[in-house]
């Protein structure tokens, strides 16, 4: 693709990274047919490769509006389309790039602006938001019914092994998922010592900033991934083997410190060497394997969320993972389409959410699942609100089995 960026912006890292991202879309639409907005909403900017022609103009100097605002914000940051393009385009480093533009030039309304900072405020730091759960189930009854729905049933934290071990390894305990299924953390220890590896539990350590991050306080991020690397380096320096993650959004995040940090000469180094250590749960499984299960024939559907399949790249690992404990995958349809949840979308884009989650549930139902599994807290959150069956993540499955 042609370009004709500002030399303001032509100055600017951000800026010739964009340049580079934008020259190497070749506008072939293959993206556009497995985006899940443009399939809902039947609009070119509704589309990756539209959103591309948007945050292109605005690199050029072209006058921004709210519509420019609105299309990018449409977008669920889901990466299927970087799945399915066969140039290789970056596009969610262009769509940070591209948000993080259009916000500076275009003031949100008053609500927007009060909505995405209250989230930022909450969301990441697990006490604040155990406390607005807690509220919000004292007074449950006098809520409408779409957010009585939205309310998570808080599980158990259960108990995690005690035995000392030779090999160690690092989990982020998270922020949402350590309030609300804390369990699965639970469950992810006492699956790795029987393998003789023991997990560990750093204090410091908090949320991965992907809320931030995904909500365009780029700077505000960076304070929680130093703050990450801060806590996690003395055990890594000690030999730790890996920065075990069980939530698939967090793990993405995670794997992505080294280019978010780039920039930053006193922590370039120690995020590279972080996303080195960094693993998706069922990596460790997939390399280790699984301690013995006894037999199991439950029909589960597994719903892959965006994160784990187009994020990392790690399709088949978990479903490989359950047909070897003996659990039976139904086949879901359109398994590649985002089920609404993406991170704070399912708050700020409710009706598009709504409608992907409608769509998600049919085909993960459709041949009768005992249960549903997942390995994103938020897509386990969200399909949960309106399941007709438990949703669980996958890992505690597995624990069960053994």
């Amino acid at each position: 693709m042609q370009t004709n960026l500002t030399p303001a912006v032509l100055h600017t890292g951000k800026g010739r990274e964009a340049e580079s991202i934008l020259r190497s879309c070749v506008h072939c639409g293959f993206c556009t047919a497995t985006c899940p907005t443009y399939q809902l909403l039947g609009d070119e900017l509704d589309g990756p490769r539209g959103r591309i022609y948007l945050i292109k103009q605005v690199l050029e100097g072209n006058e921004v509006t709210g519509k420019t605002q609105l299309h990018l914000d449409r977008c669920l940051s889901c990466r299927a389309c970087e799945t399915t393009c066969p140039s290789g385009v970056e596009y969610h480093r262009l769509l940070d790039i591209g948000r993080e533009l259009v916000d500076s030039k275009i003031e949100r309304p008053v609500f927007q602006r009060l909505q995405r900072a209250l989230l930022r405020k909450v969301i990441p730091y697990p006490q604040r938001f155990a406390a607005l759960v807690k509220l919000g189930m004292i007074f449950k009854l006098l809520l409408p019914a779409k957010l009585k729905a939205k309310l998570p049933a808080i599980q158990a934290a259960g108990n995690r092994p005690q035995h000392r071990r030779a090999r160690k390894m690092i989990v982020l305990e998270g922020c949402v998922q350590n309030v609300v299924t804390p369990h699965v953390n639970a469950a992810a220890a006492n699956v790795l010592d029987k393998l003789g590896i023991e997990l560990l539990s750093v204090d410091g350590a908090g949320c991965c900033g992907g809320v931030s991050h995904h909500l365009d306080a780029g700077q505000e991020a960076l304070v929680f991934m130093r703050r990450n690397i801060d806590a996690w380096w003395p055990l890594i320096e000690q030999g730790a083997e890996a920065i075990v993650i069980t939530a698939s959004g967090c793990g993405l995040m995670v794997k992505e410190y080294a280019q978010l940090l780039r920039y930053d000469r006193d922590y370039a180094d120690k995020a590279r060497r972080v996303c080195e250590l960094a693993k998706d749960i069922g990596e460790i499984f997939r390399d280790e394997g699984l301690p013995p299960v006894a037999g199991n024939h439950r029909s589960i559907a597994f719903h892959n969320p965006c994160t784990l399949q187009h994020g990392q790249q790690l399709t088949g690992v978990v479903e490989s993972l359950l047909t070897r404990a003996g659990f039976q995958l139904l086949p879901v349809e359109d398994a590649h389409l985002c089920c609404g949840s993406a991170g704070t979308y399912s708050i700020l884009q409710p009706d598009l959410s709504q409608q992907l989650l409608t769509n998600k549930l049919a085909s993960l139902q459709r041949e009768q699942p005992e249960l549903i599994a997942t390995a994103n807290i938020g897509c386990q959150m969200h399909l949960a609100s309106r399941a007709d069956v438990p949703v669980m993540h996958w890992l505690e499955l597995i624990e069960q089995a053994m």
